[in-house]
């Protein structure tokens, strides 16, 4: 018996039955749904967790060894930055501040805010402005606002609005836009070095980070070394990044939550589909073993379970996937701050668990079916 027509019937077999086959479904779908959502949520927060790093650029970062997070530095001394511009392999290094602060808006309500000070000389780091001239920043009380999903909870100033930061005045000269909006839900100001130290209370340190750039690449591990004798750090932009990564998944409970919640909607898939499988190969039992008395091998009937297995995973793969596409696209037009992003590896494990689920499925109906005997139903 040839393997097409075997696999043709197998599939009317599967598709005939509409209530197995949509429950079926039904189940995969979920499943795929909420793994995505999951993961998906997850990479969503891990992207505006070092927004700080993606939108400054720069290519190494030099800082305490305790810092875990870009948002809560420990202020380095000022001789660093000197030290830091005498290591060979250095083409230049600045200072950047980055600290949160309340501002006082027109309407006299207080609204808690992140705000980076850029060095004075290069601006380095800098957003892009929407509304505006860099050169402004350079102005009396000068700040530029960014406009991301917290842009409303300063009353979506324009260009000239003002505001109070610990008794100074501060006005907005410019409305700027970076690559990835914060974590916590404050917004973002940004002005020069020497006002964010001054407007905002600090410690004896200022510096919030030694921002680098290096000669060339093979220049990283020299530096790298030298700073690590001055006692302190240095981390290129992804390095950084991966060590933000690693305090949120084994630090906190975000990455044990979501993995929790991913292992339950796969554990729920499983379930669903292997039970409505085997349910399926049951109520088909005699037309299995039909098949066998008229010369269908083991090995046939093997891949035509496969098959059959496949088609319903990968349906059920790509319904959840749309489900969730629509939903996420969805919020994210309608809550400015919702963090979901879907990603190749969100789509790549959820394909591998699906992958699994139709594995386990179709091991219990070929385990059923191989068992059964010709004479067996022939007999009933």
């Amino acid at each position: 018996m040839k393997s097409a027509g075997l696999l043709r019937i197998g599939f009317k077999l599967l598709v005939n039955d509409r209530a197995k086959f949509s429950a079926l479904l039904v189940g995969l779908t979920f499943a795929v749904f909420l793994m995505v959502q999951m993961t998906a949520m997850f990479a969503g927060i891990l992207s505006r967790a070092y927004s700080t790093v993606t939108n400054i650029g720069a290519e190494i970062w030099i800082m305490d060894p305790a810092v875990t997070n870009a948002t809560s530095s420990i202020p380095v001394p000022d001789y660093l930055l000197d030290a830091v511009r005498s290591i060979d392999g250095i083409r230049y290094a600045v200072p950047i501040f980055i600290g949160g602060a309340q501002v006082r808006l027109a309407d006299g309500t207080f609204q808690p805010v992140s705000v980076v000070g850029l060095d004075d000389a290069s601006l380095f780091g800098r957003p892009q402005l929407e509304q505006g001239r860099i050169e402004d920043i350079y102005a009396d009380n000068a700040f530029f606002v960014v406009k991301d999903s917290e842009f409303r909870k300063l009353g979506s100033p324009k260009v000239g609005t003002s505001f109070e930061l610990n008794d100074h005045r501060g006005v907005i000269l410019g409305i700027a836009k970076v690559t990835s909006s914060g974590l916590y839900g404050v917004p973002t100001l940004y002005t020069t070095y020497s006002r964010a130290k001054e407007y905002i209370p600090t410690t004896r340190f200022t510096i919030s980070y030694v921002l680098a750039k290096p000669t060339s690449a093979a220049a990283i591990a020299h530096i790298k070394s030298e700073v690590a004798k001055l006692g302190y750090v240095a981390h290129t932009s992804d390095e950084f990044e991966d060590e933000i990564t690693e305090f949120l998944v084994y630090r906190t409970g975000v990455g044990t939550n979501i993995l929790l919640m991913t292992v339950i909607s796969f554990l729920v898939g499983l379930s669903i589909s292997g039970q409505t499988f085997y349910s399926f190969i049951l109520e088909n039992i005699e037309k299995f073993g039909a098949l066998k008395a008229i010369g269908a091998k083991s090995r046939q009937l093997i891949r035509m379970i496969l098959f059959m297995a496949a088609f319903s995973a990968l349906t059920g793969y790509g319904l959840g996937i749309g489900l969730v596409t629509l939903m996420i696209s969805i919020a994210r037009a309608r809550i400015d701050n919702y963090a979901a992003t879907i990603t190749y590896w969100n789509l790549a494990l959820a394909f591998a668990m699906v992958v699994v689920i139709a594995a386990i499925s179709s091991y219990l109906g070929v385990r059923r079916v191989l068992k059964i005997e010709p004479f067996d139903i022939f007999r009933g």
